[in-house]
């Protein structure tokens, strides 16, 4: 079939990325609404939903208002629309989304947290007894954390921070009766949203707002209160760094930093029955706030609260939670007494949180303190909030040894903390850098350098996952520890080239972003064009977070119009379109969203059976082809080739959390009789790998 690339070019072959996006999130919303999951684990995936809007509008909505303030009309290259027309679409969904959470929650979710004995009790249920409790809990812990913020000629409306809830208080004085005044109120986000009040016979909370609410008027003596109107903004919180005038990278991120919490409001959040409507139109006045941008529903707003109910509750309901699930050791590793012994056997692969991501801490801790390590460097992107791994740093640092580690500042929400971990590393006599003008360092390796007998001997570790022991037991990832040469010279340029003014080097086994990783797609897929069109038996399998990229959407409809048959795994974004006739009918994409959020990125070359398989910190985004610093690297060893299909495997049978994407954006359940062929006929099972449950 002849190709015209021209001809590929058109909106309609394309899904918008930011609608897919929340698709993407409706799925999340699924999993609070399926039955299968445990109750407390369904109250979490209502607080991912909710948590996931709110940085989608302070990142996503507020620079599509920006470009409209600006003036910008261009339509974006792959849908074809607008800044105002996605706007427009954006907000119709969410306000469809929002209300299918609310509905479920209040139809669905209370009744069933009530059928385990766990009652919300709102103002109106409480006795008299729970409150003479409740106001004493209200001037011993709440009171004393309060600020009334009065609003008149000499206080203008106050600055509220991002994601704050608050209560609009409209008052009368007693000496200017018929005069109203308003004040507000911000919820203390310290405090416990869900307080326990004591009930024989049932669990019962009332929410903290409830009952700061009925105690207000101690705030305003001498007033009437009126009317108490709950309402919750959302604020850009996007920074912006002027990377090439900025003299010391650290302190402009800091100086921005100051600036997230008070950027434009882009969400005005309501409960309509307790909103005063003129109370509404000042809100949407002052801190102007569009028709589209108000979200009104029956209460209680920001249900991030759930993920503190979940914490308070699981310890006592174990029946209303996920299964403990323990994280295996590495068989290869426990063969051996030392870590570095184990490695020079064998590449030693990691599947987490199936394995457990300790080794990956071990063996740095292991090398800070072992004589003959010369030097250690890393990458860290997101680390957790107590850090083993920048203990062991600290700790090579402190005895001698050469120790550089980027730090990426300009990790999304991670700034402020990944700005302490550099500070602390810099302290300690670590080399940090902070990667290079414009672009972020997303790969994740590591290199020890260790003198040995026969002279220097270079351990990697390369992973698609960040350095986090907290999110590697939630997020599934893959790594692969080596010491074969090939990788040791390939990472010790790679840090030779973000340290110094070295150019890029030629690479002997990686491949790496921006714009070599791309080509080298492009080329895999051309080959396995030119195969398929030898032998007939093309095969593409990808799985990764999200496929934004233009180029390589194309390459792959280009690929499908040969007959090759493609299936694609992608948890979240996909701007392919798949299914469309005489362009993409070869093309399959589903999306799995489960108890472990899926995090690996794979891709597998068929090549008329000299398969190729290869393991990245990138997906398929434009971002991580053109402006993050990505390694691509290959699975050679066939042990852990078969592992890492079989893990395909299981995605591509998954019959239960799976959803196949329509050719509109769309998405349903896979038929749960239905099952793939596979790309493999037998092979051991991976431990602790998903199995294929079926009902």
């Amino acid at each position: 079939m002849s190709l015209n690339k021209q001809h590929l070019d058109r909106y309609d072959y394309y899904i918008n990325r930011e609608l897919s996006w929340l698709r993407f999130n409706e799925r999340v919303l699924q999993e609070a609404e399926d039955t299968s999951n445990p109750l407390l684990e369904r109250l979490k995936f209502m607080a991912i939903f909710s948590s996931n809007l709110d940085e989608f509008f302070m990142v996503r909505v507020a620079g599509l208002k920006d470009q409209v303030k600006a003036g910008f009309n261009k339509p974006d290259n792959k849908s074809g629309f607008t800044p105002k027309q996605q706007l427009k679409k954006i907000s119709s969904l969410s306000h469809q989304l929002v209300d299918q959470q609310y509905r479920h929650y209040s139809e669905v979710l209370i009744g069933q947290l009530e059928k385990e004995n766990i009652h919300f009790l709102p103002i109106s249920k409480w006795k008299k007894s729970e409150i003479k409790h409740l106001e004493q809990y209200f001037h011993h812990y709440i009171l004393p954390v309060l600020t009334p913020m009065a609003i008149d000629a000499y206080r203008p409306f106050p600055m509220l921070s991002n994601k704050s809830l608050n209560l609009a208080v409209v008052l009368e004085g007693k000496h200017d009766e018929g005069a109203e005044k308003l004040a507000i109120v911000q919820v203390p986000s310290l405090l416990t949203r869900a307080v326990p009040i004591k009930r024989e016979g049932i669990e019962a909370f009332a929410l903290l707002e409830d009952i700061i609410t009925y105690f207000i008027g101690s705030l305003f003596s001498g007033n009437k209160v009126l009317s108490v109107s709950p309402f919750r903004i959302t604020r850009n919180a996007d920074l912006t760094i002027h990377e090439e005038g900025a003299r010391d990278l650290l302190r402009e991120i800091e100086k921005e930093l100051k600036k997230r919490k008070w950027g434009a409001a882009v969400r005005l959040e309501i409960i309509s029955h307790a909103m005063e409507r003129k109370v509404l139109s000042f809100l949407s006045s002052v801190l102007e706030i569009e028709e589209g941008d108000i979200f009104e529903s029956e209460g209680p707003l920001d249900f991030t609260f759930l993920f503190g109910l979940y914490n308070q509750l699981k310890d006592h309901h174990e029946h209303l939670i996920d299964e403990s699930f323990v994280p295996q050791p590495s068989e290869e590793i426990m063969e051996h007494e030392s870590l570095f012994d184990a490695i020079m056997e064998r590449d030693i692969f990691f599947h987490h949180p199936y394995h457990s991501f300790q080794p990956i801490v071990d063996l740095i801790a292991y090398a800070s303190q072992d004589p003959d390590v010369l030097a250690i460097k890393q990458t860290l992107y997101r680390v957790s909030g107590d850090s083993p791994i920048i203990a062991a740093l600290v700790q090579a640092a402190e005895n001698g040894k050469q120790v550089t580690v980027l730090v990426e500042l300009k990790a999304r929400f991670d700034e402020e903390k990944n700005i302490q971990w550099a500070k602390k590393l810099e302290k300690a006599g670590v080399h940090v850098i902070y990667g290079i003008t414009g672009l972020k360092t997303h790969s994740k390796i590591t290199l020890i350098i260790r003198h040995q007998e026969n002279g220097i001997q270079r351990y990697v570790h390369l992973g698609t996952g960040n350095y986090n022991d907290s999110t590697a037991k939630l997020y599934t990832d893959m790594g692969i520890l080596t010491a074969k040469s090939s990788f040791g010279e390939d990472a010790t340029n790679f840090f030779n080239h973000l340290s110094g003014f070295s150019e890029k080097p030629k690479w002997y086994k990686i491949s790496t972003s921006p714009f070599e990783m791309r080509e080298t797609f492009m080329t895999l897929i051309d080959k396995e064009i030119a195969v398929h069109n030898e032998r007939g038996n093309g095969r593409i399998i990808a799985k990764m977070n999200s496929l934004t990229d233009k180029p390589i959407i194309m390459k792959l409809y280009e690929a499908s119009m040969q007959g090759v048959r493609i299936d694609l795994i992608v948890r979240g974004i996909c701007c392919l379109r798949p299914g469309l006739k005489g362009i993409s009918e070869h093309i399959t994409v589903r999306s799995i969203i489960d108890r472990f959020l899926e995090h690996s990125r794979i891709f597998y070359f068929h090549h008329d059976g000299d398969e190729r398989i290869f393991l990245s910190s990138a997906d398929w985004m434009t971002r991580n082809m053109e402006k993050r610093i990505e390694i691509l690297f290959p699975v050679s060893e066939p042990a852990i080739k078969q592992k890492v299909k079989q893990v395909l495997d299981y995605g591509l049978q998954d019959n239960v959390k799976a959803r196949i994407q329509m050719a509109d954006g769309t998405y349903t359940y896979v038929s749960r009789r239905k099952k793939r062929k596979t790309i493999q006929k037998s092979g051991s099972t991976l431990p602790g790998s998903r199995p294929i449950r079926r009902k």
